[in-house]
């Protein structure tokens, strides 16, 4: 998609979670609404960060909300009282914008980890292509890691990725990828309200149940980098239920 191809009228949201990201929202912000999108909408899910990321997301929303093009405010914050797990604010954040007409839903990390100029080729792929999921994929051809992260961090994440396409026997190569664009309709047709992941796995229960209602997934590289402030919200809770969640899934798909 072009900077001229501006999608007119199809909207968009971008979900972006946050937990202690003041430092880097601001930039991010200002990155995302200066993309050639029109109706796009970014929804910041604030788990109650202690450093005021919430208060800022709102000051944030205030001052881009002031210009509002085609009727559609550009920003909002959705907030709430606990933090329990990465997949429950997604699944806040993109029921919400489902409920308020989004026709595409797309998963961004607040860390600047994910690379925003890659936003308008994924929309431009899903919609030439009819697909109900575009990935942006860090271990298809073109796709690169930053050199900051370490070689135990590679080979952990690259083991994670084959551990889990080979549970669940999936050709996604990058199925556990932040950085998403949905369609709505297949975000309707896997029931958000039914994920059980609380976690990063999350990343691999949406796409395996998506793929698993008959959706097709397209991959387009993109290079990951590594955040440049504040921490990883990565622990071992989370690393326990990313490898348990791919065998749950699997018991559950040969039940059924």
């Amino acid at each position: 998609m072009t900077a001229n191809d501006r999608h007119v009228g199809v909207p968009v949201t971008i979900v972006m979670p946050t937990y202690n990201e003041a430092a880097n929202l601001p930039r991010m912000a200002e990155l995302v609404l200066g993309l050639p999108i029109d109706g796009l909408h970014l929804k910041i899910v604030d788990d109650s960060s202690p450093d005021g990321t919430g208060r800022i997301a709102e000051e944030l929303a205030e001052k881009y909300n002031a210009d509002q093009a085609h009727g559609r405010r550009r920003m909002s914050v959705l907030h709430r009282t606990e933090k329990d797990g990465l997949g429950r604010a997604y699944v806040a954040g993109m029921s919400a914008a489902l409920a308020e007409g989004a026709e595409y839903v797309i998963q961004m990390d607040a860390d600047g980890s994910h690379p925003v100029e890659a936003v308008p080729r994924m929309l431009g792929t899903a919609v030439a292509s009819g697909v109900g999921l575009v990935v942006g994929s860090r271990y298809v051809e073109g796709g690169s890691l930053d050199e900051e992260w370490g070689r135990h961090r590679v080979l952990l994440s690259r083991f994670a990725n084959r551990y889990a396409r080979t549970v669940l026997g999936t050709k996604i190569r990058d199925i556990t990828a932040g950085f998403n664009l949905w369609s709505a309709a297949t975000l309707r047709d896997v029931d958000l309200a039914t994920l059980d992941s609380a976690g990063y796995s999350f990343q691999v229960e949406l796409k395996f149940k998506a793929v698993r209602a008959g959706h097709s997934a397209v991959e387009i590289p993109i290079r990951f980098e590594e955040r440049t402030e504040g921490v990883s919200k990565m622990n071992l809770s989370t690393q326990i239920e990313s490898a348990l969640v791919p065998l749950r899934l699997r018991m559950r798909n040969r039940r059924g």
